[in-house]
């Protein structure tokens, strides 16, 4: 590619080309700091006489999408991401990758730098992780990946397991093979197709994984791999699968070896069959092969010599078979240790059903104890993994293990010891019992065939085995959030509620010493809207919910301060719940964006109808933001989740783009009062 240096400014000479720039911002969890960095960038190039078009890419979708023609006719390509983004389509142009928040604190040195930058090939690896990698650059790339995977892994489960649920629930019969169904049955065709998305599931959770990392050619060895992890009796006659541990480690080969093979210098005309031939051939065959000889080998070894020393256990004292059992059962759900156990128990019906009965107690224990997990802590969970929570409680009762899995492969290090710890009571509580089971299947279910002998002691095991790895998983996981210095996301841990004094702000004033017990705020007379009061934002913002200076000195404080100013309005179901929604945001990051702004906001039912708040802070509130200021400007957003979608995320974007605005942001700073502040609000279009 041609891609001269361009002058300083594009226009200052006659004659000179005018230098012309690209840039794609991005951010992982909204669109606020994508269109600050949009913002930006388009201002710098500006100031500087460069004609630049900004594609911004946020959870609404893209936006001002880059064309072939604007990329053909481009000097240079900027991208400020955090998340994927597709290089392949810069082609030949020079292409510099960093992270969002350079885009928003030096926009200047970007639009030199990318003068410089080196010339894309044909393929890359899609993110921004690329010319602005700092520490722990490729830390967190690996992370966002194993993310995508359970991302696109949990549908599958969910669906999977409901509809298995089901139909062993209305159509199952028990026997000496398990649960079995009448062939050709409406329920037996069901319980197919709920077996088929946990087919499928560990191959999606593999390939997607490989994709975050090597970009679309990696998705065909990531899936591949995928399926040996999942069926590698079928595949290659192995005497065990790896499970969703042999599936994360599949997806990272394989994207990692698509990454290398790009790297790999070929001749030009090789070059455009690259990324749709040779990479997908190459790396599914290495993966492939390496995964057959070379992991497979070693996992049948690990299964033939655990099924052999568990045989040799099962004379031993019945309290520590069952723990072993219970631990086993919970290790890898579906991979060579948990099959070990299962098909040692199985093999010893009819001989010794207490065996059976030590696994089956332990079997729901993983998902019931991670799905009891999200609703005793709610605030350490996003609302998905809650939901996926309850479904995993319904599974856990249907004895389908797999409901754990997204839990696993999201915290390995604090879910799978959690997992065995409850596993093992279980297991140990089942055996000392003397609990047994003619079925080779678990979980409360089997008790409702009548194949279980000491029901009582066998609900005892599996609920105590349940509160246990419950009560680990959350004490694990907040453990690692103090460490990491994580802000607590829920209303015990915020500070004491403060007077809202409500200094002349004409609203919110009168609502003294915060809310009552339970959350519920006090009815005040709110003051009407007045007459001809200016619309803002589509009329979420009004005057009750402005103040000019808040209370409070810290971020939860604050956010808890604001809530209570919302609720004035009417709109506001239960401010607890607005203010956990609200902090469990912050927690998955910051939402103070730098230029002393901070745009906290919740997606939650506890709000009737989208409503906005401001509020000013002379002193500035630490909020955690990019470039080290203080919030001195805090808009609030909530909105119902009926209406979480482009509503939500339009008013972040309408906020993001007018508060670049240096004159706008004085102009809120410094208006005298509340009916001054909605005059200049009023600008935001």
């Amino acid at each position: 590619m041609t891609s001269p240096a361009g002058p300083p400014a594009g226009g200052g000479a006659s004659g000179q080309k005018r230098l012309k720039l690209l840039a794609v911002t991005a951010c992982p969890t909204g669109i606020a700091h994508t269109y600050m960095a949009a913002e930006k960038l388009q201002q710098a190039a500006d100031e500087l006489g460069i004609d630049m078009k900004v594609e911004t890419q946020g959870s609404i979708g893209a936006e001002n999408v880059l064309t072939d023609n604007d990329v053909k006719a481009a000097d240079g390509v900027i991208i400020a991401a955090d998340k994927e983004v597709d290089r392949e389509r810069f082609a030949g142009k020079r292409v510099l990758s960093t992270g969002v928040a350079d885009g928003i604190h030096k926009p200047k040195e970007l639009i030199e730098r990318v003068r410089s930058a080196p010339v894309q090939a044909g393929t890359a690896p899609a993110g921004g992780a690329g010319g602005g990698g700092g520490g722990g650059r490729e830390r967190s790339a690996a992370y966002k990946a194993l993310m995508n995977g359970v991302s696109h892994m949990i549908p599958f489960v969910v669906v999977g397991g409901l509809l298995l649920a089901v139909s062993i629930a209305l159509g199952g019969h028990s026997s000496s093979k398990g649960i079995t169904f009448d062939e050709g049955s409406f329920w037996f065709y069901v319980n197919a197709l709920g077996t088929l998305g946990f087919t499928l599931m560990l191959p999606i959770f593999s390939g997607y994984i490989a994709h975050a990392l090597g970009d679309r050619p990696a998705l065909v060895p990531g899936m591949i791999g995928g399926f040996l992890a999942a069926d590698a009796t079928t595949i290659y006659k192995a005497d065990a699968n790896a499970g969703f541990l042999g599936a994360i480690a599949t997806g990272f080969l394989a994207g990692y070896l698509v990454i290398w093979i790009k790297k790999v210098k070929v001749p030009k005309f090789v070059q455009p069959i690259m990324p749709i031939i040779v990479i997908p051939i190459v790396s599914t065959l290495a993966l492939g092969l390496f995964y057959i000889y070379v992991i497979g080998q070693p996992i049948s070894w690990v299964f033939t010599h655990l099924t052999s020393w568990l045989n040799g256990m099962t004379g031993s004292s019945a309290i520590l078979l069952g723990a072993i059992i219970g631990l086993m059962i919970a290790f890898d759900m579906g991979g060579p240790v948990n099959k070990t156990a299962f098909l040692v128990a199985v093999g010893l019906i009819g001989t010794n059903n207490t065996v059976m009965g030590m696994a089956a107690a332990a079997i729901p224990v993983m998902p019931l104890g991670q799905g009891l997990a999200t609703q005793l802590r709610r605030k350490l969970y996003s609302d998905q993994e809650r939901e996926t929570g309850i479904a995993a409680l319904f599974m856990g009762c249907f004895g389908i293990s797999e409901g754990a899995i997204p839990f696993a492969a999201a915290r390995p290090a604090q879910v799978i010891p959690a997992n065995m710890l409850g596993g093992a009571v279980a297991g140990a509580i089942a055996g000392i019992a003397g609990v047994t089971n003619s079925v080779p299947h678990g979980g409360p279910i089997v008790s409702v065939f009548g194949a279980v002998g000491g029901v009582g002691m066998f609900f005892v095991a599996i609920a105590a085995g349940t509160v246990v790895t419950a009560l680990t998983t959350n004490a694990l996981i907040a453990l690692k959030q103090r460490r990491a210095g994580a802000a607590p996301a829920g209303p015990k841990a915020l500070a004491p509620e403060p007077v809202l004094v409500g200094a002349g702000t004409g609203t919110g004033a009168g609502v003294a010493a915060g809310a009552a017990a339970g959350g519920a705020v006090r009815e005040t007379a709110a003051p009407p809207v007045a007459p001809g009061e200016p619309e803002v934002l589509s009329g979420y913002l009004t005057g009750r919910t402005v103040k000019t200076e808040l209370a409070s000195d810290s971020k939860e404080a604050a956010i808890r301060e604001m809530a209570q100013m919302l609720a004035t309005t009417g709109n506001v179901r239960d401010v607890d719940e607005l203010v956990r929604v609200a902090l469990a945001r912050e927690a998955q990051g910051t939402t103070g964006l730098g230029e002393s702004i901070a745009i906290p906001h919740a997606k939650t039912d506890a709000v009737t109808r989208p409503t906005v708040g401001f509020a000013r802070s002379g002193g500035g509130i630490e909020w955690g933001s990019l470039d080290g200021t203080k919030a001195r400007l805090v808009f609030m957003i909530s909105v119902p989740e009926a209406a979480a979608g482009d509503e939500h995320l339009r008013i972040l974007a309408l906020l993001s783009r007018k508060l670049m605005d240096t004159g706008f942001r004085e102009r809120l700073h410094t208006a005298p009062d509340v009916p001054a502040v909605l005059e200049v609000l009023r600008e935001i279009r």
